[in-house]
């Protein structure tokens, strides 16, 4: 392949050594390339503990848990009553896989926004009105908040922000990185409840139903107040290292600001759907779309907090539990499905009745990976839990994390040390807090700690380092994307430049939870950080 700098050949760019950094996000890809795909690593943990329960159901281990005098006894999938558990409730188990009951009315909403184009729209818009001094900002606002499209938003934000900071005269690459950064290290928070809340929240709830003294149910937004705080201040700071580092660093190395071609190839055409600029229905659109939203809003605000509202609980309020409370993903369905409607009428992406089905169909065949692996995750929960395992390893973790005086606040940072780095090479959220959050929510909830706190602790770790994982499947992407303008860019060069995000994110991140621990704040509405004495 000839490029017009003569580049070298592709092969000779994935291949040449590129020092320590390369060195070690390759041991990094050959680690994580060992693990099975997230199905079959919870099929073999299934397995592993359907042999571990028997051996310790064989061998009588019983559990008591701390403040009950009831005695477990742990039970083995391969006895007799372990297999009629299994076949009598495979279905039950998968279909009460508590996330589904949460995702899926969300993904349905959040489709009918996204196909019908509103998200897009948003996001074209919020580029298209930043002043130039100002796109870093809205680089790093439209990239934290982007997570409400799911993995849609590592593949829209970065080639929409490049062509922004390319129109106003700003390096494109900054505009293309610096928007993948954010989109991803800051994935797990947002100032909107977004399916991923509702999708932590059925997982923790898995976990806790089965402990005596869980604290305060977690709902969607049992973690919104340090969401919203979180997004703020991580979207400042991915302007600011856009802005002061990335850019200027992009500039001193002579980074091509230009697209070099293929010198045989026509150049390609920029796509309509990469412009910036709204059309006049679609600023329309968008206009009556944030009427609606707020007209909608307004009504659900008044029949909320009338003196007689049905949503009120039995003392008239609303914590720590209430039908409002239980009414989070209604809530969160109408204020996508409205807004998506009227806009899609408007701009003649849904004109008839038949279209809403066809975009909500769209969104779950979207999600029909997910919908695979929830199958084994709910038999792995189910079986987790029936067995007592869970149970023994919080117990059997608090005695020694006590034995050794680790149960305050750096117990807490060890956990989101270990979530950083398990995050380098298990990429799915809700496969890696299905594994975490069967071992560690009934551990800390044993040391007096909230389930919504420890859910909050594990977002911290989650996010920040899958922008430098060569396992993250969008970084490819991303590679490709800049290759564009820098044909001879390796994974070692994305690592380099992903860094000045990483390490802000993460700190930054760390002393907001740190913040809410030591002043005692309410992560969210009725969810604090340690369980009532």
């Amino acid at each position: 392949m000839k490029y017009v700098k003569g580049a070298p050949p592709m092969s000779t760019i994935d291949s040449a050594p590129r020092g320590f950094t390369d060195k070690f996000l390759t041991g990094v890809e050959r680690v994580g390339n060992k693990l099975p795909d997230p199905f079959m690593l919870f099929l073999i943990l299934f397995g592993i503990t359907a042999a571990v329960s028997t051996a310790m159901a064989w061998a009588n281990v019983t559990v008591q848990l701390p403040g009950s005098d009831e005695i477990t006894e742990i039970k083995g999938l391969f006895t007799a009553e372990g297999l009629t558990w299994l076949t009598t409730n495979l279905g039950p188990n998968y279909l009460g896989f508590p996330p589904l009951a949460t995702v899926l009315p969300i993904l349905l909403a959040v489709g009918v926004a996204e196909k019908s184009g509103l998200l897009a729209a948003m996001i074209r818009k919020a580029f298209g009105s930043a002043p130039r001094w100002a796109l870093p900002y809205a680089v790093g606002v439209v990239g934290v908040t982007g997570s409400i499209m799911s993995d849609a938003a590592f593949v829209v934000i970065p080639p929409l922000a490049a062509l922004v900071f390319k129109a106003a005269g700003r390096h494109p690459v900054a505009g293309l990185l610096g928007g993948f950064a954010a989109a991803g290290a800051g994935y797990s928070t947002n100032v909107l409840v977004t399916s991923l809340d509702a999708l932590f929240a059925g997982i923790t709830t898995a976990v806790t139903e089965t402990l005596p003294n869980a604290g305060s149910a977690v709902t969607p937004v049992s973690n919104y107040f340090f969401n919203v705080v979180s997004s703020i201040i991580l979207m400042a700071i991915a302007g600011f290292v856009i802005d002061k580092i990335l850019e200027p660093r992009l500039t001193r190395q002579g980074i091509p600001r230009e697209e070099i071609r293929d010198a045989d190839a026509p150049a390609a055409p920029t796509s309509a759907e990469l412009s910036a600029d709204l059309t006049a229905t679609e600023s329309k659109g968008l206009r009556w779309a944030l009427v609606s939203g707020v007209m909608l809003a307004a009504v659900l605000v008044v029949a909320f907090v009338l003196p007689a509202s049905p949503w009120r609980n039995e003392d008239g309020g609303f914590l720590p539990t209430s039908p409002l409370l239980g009414s989070i993903v209604f809530v969160v369905f109408s204020m996508f499905v409205v807004p998506g409607l009227v806009y899609g009428k408007i701009v003649g992406t849904i004109t008839t009745g038949r279209d809403v089905p066809r975009v909500m169909g769209e969104a779950i065949k979207d999600m029909a990976g997910f919908l695979v692996l929830a199958f084994i995750l709910g038999q792995f929960i189910a079986l987790f839990n029936w067995s007592g395992i869970g149970q023994w390893i919080a117990v059997a973790g608090a005695g020694g994390l006590e034995a050794i005086g680790l149960t305050g606040y750096p117990a807490i940072l060890a956990f989101i040390l270990l979530a950083s780095l398990l995050n380098l090479f298990i990429i799915s959220g809700s496969a890696m807090w299905t594994l975490m959050a069967a071992v560690f929510v009934p551990l800390f909830v044993l040391l007096g700690y909230e389930p919504a706190f420890i859910q909050a602790a594990f977002r911290v770790g989650d996010s920040a380092t899958q922008v430098i994982t060569p396992l993250n499947p969008y970084m490819i992407v991303l590679l490709t994307m800049l290759r564009k303008y820098e044909p001879d860019a390796g994974l070692g060069t994305l690592m380099a430049r992903m860094l000045p995000f990483v390490v802000p994110f993460w700190i930054a991140w760390v002393a907001i939870l740190s913040v809410f621990f030591f002043l005692d704040l309410p992560l969210g509405p009725g969810n604090g950080i340690f369980l009532p004495e």
